[in-house]
């Protein structure tokens, strides 16, 4: 990944609202919210929810696609992998068993969805 992208996507993060909005829409998953909804859930004007959304998706944490007269919100897994990836690249110099606690951290067993390796 590209240093200015990451810190375009860190920087997104970096802000309570957002942090929260894009914690939000993890949780929800691949069906997403609409703008108003998250903006409801999170007790934050729908207009400042609309920036903080827009600031997510053009760093690439968000997608947004619109059905009828809503805007729905989605995180975008790729970027999060890709994030993930790049915060854990070297980790413990290259010994990934020295990494087990932070990747059972990371993937619990108990989170694991049919059809996932466990």
């Amino acid at each position: 990944m590209d240093a200015r992208y990451l810190i375009d996507a860190f920087g997104a993060l970096a802000q309570d609202t957002r942090l929260q909005a894009f914690r939000l829409l993890l949780n929800v998953g691949p069906d997403g919210l609409p703008a108003g909804e998250v903006a409801r859930r999170l007790g934050t004007p729908h207009n400042t929810m609309s920036t903080h959304l827009a600031i997510l998706s053009r760093a690439g944490l968000a997608r947004s696609r619109r059905e009828s007269r809503q805007v729905i919100y989605t995180v975008d897994l790729e970027t999060v992998r890709g994030l993930v990836a790049f915060l854990v690249q070297e980790c413990c110099g290259g010994q990934p068993e020295r990494c087990a606690a932070l990747l059972d951290a990371l993937m619990p067993a108990s989170s694991c969805q049919p059809g996932c390796a466990a």
